[in-house]
């Protein structure tokens, strides 16, 4: 059902200088394996078959490393160290980029992608939130609710109070297990956040979802909020929000970060 997924990699990522000064932090390494390949597979597992990696002008190094290193393949091959081939292996997947030019938002970000995406469908994964140690990766369990009603879905997770000043924080029509239907988004809520379902990075968007990103006006800062967006597009259409079973990393995070490695780690180990 969902064949497409967009990837938005152009951020400065500010929350983790200064390394990011020169490594992306789509690709720090979580045990041998960048960031960004967990997410590529977990994409690949829900069954997308095409992804568009939305990047910057210094992230040239994401597409370098899905590329191919027919150099280093060679090396390998003339001295007897083939058996290490298997571990340059990438997800087989249709990869295409493009450039967001100017730092206007995640809004922007993803209306770059209106071509590559056409009259279908979509997901939308955020390469720093990693979900790690269920059965079903945390988009396969987006493209389930999805195929149930066919509305556009959240990836939700419960956060502690002190936490959602962080994230963008859902306002519930109802809760029923698992499946919430969502009736309206506050992004970063300082005061009184209208519960403790955060929105998680992971996504399902009908593609109406572009008219109302080329409405948005630009904020403050200048970026086009996907969560403005979102609250317009609600207005008119039923969001769906599921909780996402598995462990949920935000690598932006030193101590998040750290715990992926070591979940990597222990699940090698066993």
């Amino acid at each position: 059902m969902i064949k497409k997924a967009i990837i938005p990699a152009a951020g400065y990522g500010t929350r983790s200088l200064p390394i990011t000064k020169v490594v992306p932090k789509e690709l720090f390494p979580i045990g041998n394996k960048p960031a960004i390949h967990y997410v590529v597979e977990e994409a690949v597992l829900a069954g997308v078959e095409e992804i568009l990696i939305i990047v910057s002008r210094t992230k040239n190094m994401i597409s370098d490393y899905f590329d191919r290193s027919l150099e280093l393949e060679t090396f390998l091959k003339q001295n007897n160290k083939s058996h290490l081939l298997e571990k340059m292996k990438i997800p087989e997947i249709r990869i295409q980029y493009i450039r967001q030019t100017f730092a206007r938002g995640l809004g922007d970000a993803i209306l770059l992608g209106k071509s590559f995406v056409g009259n279908e469908a979509f997901a939308v994964l955020l390469p720093d939130e990693i979900i790690l140690g269920h059965e079903n990766t945390g988009l396969s369990q987006l493209v389930s609710q999805y195929e149930k009603h066919k509305n556009s879905v959240l990836g939700l997770a419960e956060v502690e109070q002190h936490k959602l000043s962080n994230y963008g924080v859902i306002s519930p029509e109802n809760k029923n297990d698992q499946f919430i239907k969502v009736a309206s988004i506050v992004e970063k809520p300082k005061l009184n956040p209208p519960s403790n379902l955060a929105v998680m990075g992971r996504y399902i968007f009908n593609p109406a979802i572009f008219h109302f990103l080329e409405k948005t006006k630009p904020d403050a800062t200048g970026e086009i909020q996907l969560t403005d967006a979102m609250n317009s597009m609600l207005l008119l259409e039923d969001f769906d929000g599921i909780l996402i079973e598995g462990d949920r990393y935000d690598i932006s995070k030193l101590e998040e970060y750290i715990a992926a490695n070591q979940f990597v780690q222990f699940k090698e180990k066993c």
